[in-house]
């Protein structure tokens, strides 16, 4: 049974409005701080920014219109408005830890060491599943929440929009678990409410460069006769703050050969077959 205050109110659910508002601005906070900008932030959500800097300083609530789209994006529900978001995450669970999968996933494959693999920003390429011709360059952020570590990203709209796929910010989000390997980090990512995913492996490129993975993604989607469905991949480390990301951003997309960086080209082996 839930405990009650002295006024017969859940510690978790305060009656003062501007407490209330403490709550959600800090919620707010914690679920933007791994974006970086708040002005990207807010132009992915279509909120303007002056209105998103009252929510976040508890001054004001959203209406339930925009209430409902925050929640959306950031996968949450309007429990936000109410108790922390720590608290809210917690109550699911934990799926990894269930008995019947301990001593086979657990706390081992999931700690992954900073030193292994950075939080922070990564760009990557890789050739396209689609047109062998073009190649993929992205930009994910990797964050750590205990035990687990986390990466998000957004598929570049040129993409969507060559296959007629919705360009809208939910439909172009990405978020994947990072899991340690043998000899390096894997990662399971898919979109949200999706049922295929792509499964990524990296190891570290030792031979010049600290900061490069090289590995390869695949997809969970039958073979057919167009299309790829695993490609080589290249990840560079791009540290933890946008001025090497940014730039990044602004170029995502779909690519030509010389638009690759030559020492990504060359790990990419592109007259070599992947098996």
């Amino acid at each position: 049974m839930t405990k009650k205050t002295a006024t017969g109110a859940s510690p978790h659910h305060p009656e003062d409005p501007a407490a209330l508002r403490g709550i959600f601005g800090q919620n707010l906070k914690t679920l933007t701080a791994p974006y970086g900008s708040v002005s990207a932030l807010c132009r992915e959500l279509g909120i303007n920014r002056t209105q998103f800097n009252r929510y976040l300083s508890g001054e004001s609530f959203p209406r339930p219109d925009v209430l409902h789209q925050i929640c959306r994006f950031f996968n949450v529900d309007a429990r936000i408005l109410l108790e922390p978001v720590e608290a809210i995450y917690t109550t699911s669970p934990e799926l990894l830890s269930h008995p019947f999968l301990s001593g086979f996933f657990g706390s081992g494959p999931t700690a992954v060491p900073e030193d292994a693999f950075p939080s922070g920003f990564y760009s990557f390429v890789r050739r396209s599943f689609i047109d062998d011709a073009l190649f993929t360059i992205g930009l994910v952020y990797v964050h750590r929440e205990e035990p687990y570590t986390f990466l998000r990203g957004f598929e570049p709209r040129d993409a969507l929009r060559s296959q007629g796929l919705s360009t809208a910010a939910g439909s172009r989000e990405y978020r994947g678990l990072v899991m340690r390997q043998e000899e390096g980090v894997m990662a399971l990512v898919t979109h949200r409410s999706s049922l295929a995913c792509s499964f990524n492996f990296l190891t570290r490129e030792t031979s010049f460069q600290s900061n490069i993975w090289e590995g390869y993604a695949t997809r969970t989607v039958r073979e057919k006769v167009t299309g790829r469905r695993a490609a080589r991949m290249v990840y560079e480390y791009l540290g933890p703050g946008l001025q090497r990301a940014l730039p990044v951003a602004r170029r995502a997309g779909l690519a030509a050969l010389e638009d690759i960086p030559l020492f990504h080209a060359r790990l990419l082996r592109l007259n070599e077959t992947f098996r």
